[in-house]
């Protein structure tokens, strides 16, 4: 009955030490910052018909996908059932080609559009 509760402390020790060393790594992690990844940030000229959506200037990929939702949202374009569905309007089709695009496929059609 002793040696049984001799290994529980034990590997109760054993785990609370291992569980401070993650914890101390985590922070170590979250205390350095991140660079921003370059191919993001290079500001790319969209064609001219996603320049009809987020202008003419020549922006980093990130802000295009940022005015794309903004769009979307304030013309309600995102599907009532399934949210991931994007429902175009004249000026999406132009850039989608089709009707109902996901929100993983729009990303992946956008960067077509992107130079």
């Amino acid at each position: 009955m002793a040696a049984k509760k001799a290994t529980k402390k034990a590997t109760k020790t054993v785990s609370k030490k291992a569980v401070k060393k993650t914890v101390k790594k985590a922070v170590k992690k979250a205390g350095a910052k991140r660079k921003p990844n370059a191919a993001f940030m290079k500001p790319l000229t969209p064609s001219t018909a996603l320049a009809a959506i987020v202008g003419a200037t020549p922006l980093p990929r990130t802000e295009v996908v940022k005015k794309m939702w903004a769009y979307i949202k304030r013309n309600k374009l995102q599907d009532a059932k399934n949210r991931r569905n994007i429902n175009a309007d004249d000026k999406l089709k132009t850039i989608f080609g089709k009707g109902t695009v996901s929100m993983f496929e729009m990303t992946k059609i956008v960067s077509k559009h992107l130079r």
